[in-house]
């Protein structure tokens, strides 16, 4: 039985929940069956080094600490054996855990650059003709709709209770 308690969820983004974040997000990486084997592979003896780096990372964009300093594209560039699924399965993670821990306002800072960067990341690693899923882009505009104002409340995509979002991004799409 697990006897955790739920973390508080925040009102705002600080270097404490932030650096709080990511350890929580890194630990359930690391115990993931699809990305766990590959994130002890590429990390075994550095885990300190790069929760230390994604905490300074997510606090330069979501706070503007602008501490980062790095190359996003080149450090994932000599991952050569990731699919479609592995952005899936970090999406899914990642949205998941901040949408536990932060208030809807605070969560919209950190989801949308997520997404960004990972429709970033999916183009130079599949090609720039590579159909980025159609659940991904429509909860980039609903967030982008909710950060602005635009229009009324979106539909977001639903994430159901057996499969976490966004369980049907996996596979390439189809070929051109």
């Amino acid at each position: 039985m697990n006897h955790e308690t739920e973390p508080p969820r925040y009102a705002e983004p600080d270097e404490s929940n932030v650096r709080s974040l990511v350890e929580a997000f890194y630990r359930r990486v690391d115990d993931d069956p699809l990305l766990g084997p590959i994130f002890s592979r590429e990390l075994t003896g550095r885990w300190d080094e790069h929760l230390a780096k994604m905490t300074t990372f997510w606090s330069s964009l979501v706070l503007g600490s602008k501490q980062y300093r790095g190359n996003v594209q080149e450090a994932h560039r000599p991952l050569g054996d990731i699919e479609p699924q592995h952005f899936a399965r970090w999406l899914s993670l990642f949205l998941n855990t901040v949408e536990a821990r932060y208030e809807p306002a605070a969560a919209v800072q950190f989801m949308e650059p997520a997404l960004r960067i990972a429709q970033s990341l999916q183009l130079s690693k599949f090609g720039w003709d590579y159909p980025i899923p159609a659940e991904q882009q429509e909860l980039l505009a609903a967030l982008k709709r909710l950060r602005t104002g635009g229009e009324p409340q979106p539909d977001l995509p639903a994430r159901s209770g057996g499969e976490p979002f966004p369980a049907r991004f996996v596979g390439r799409g189809k070929p051109g």
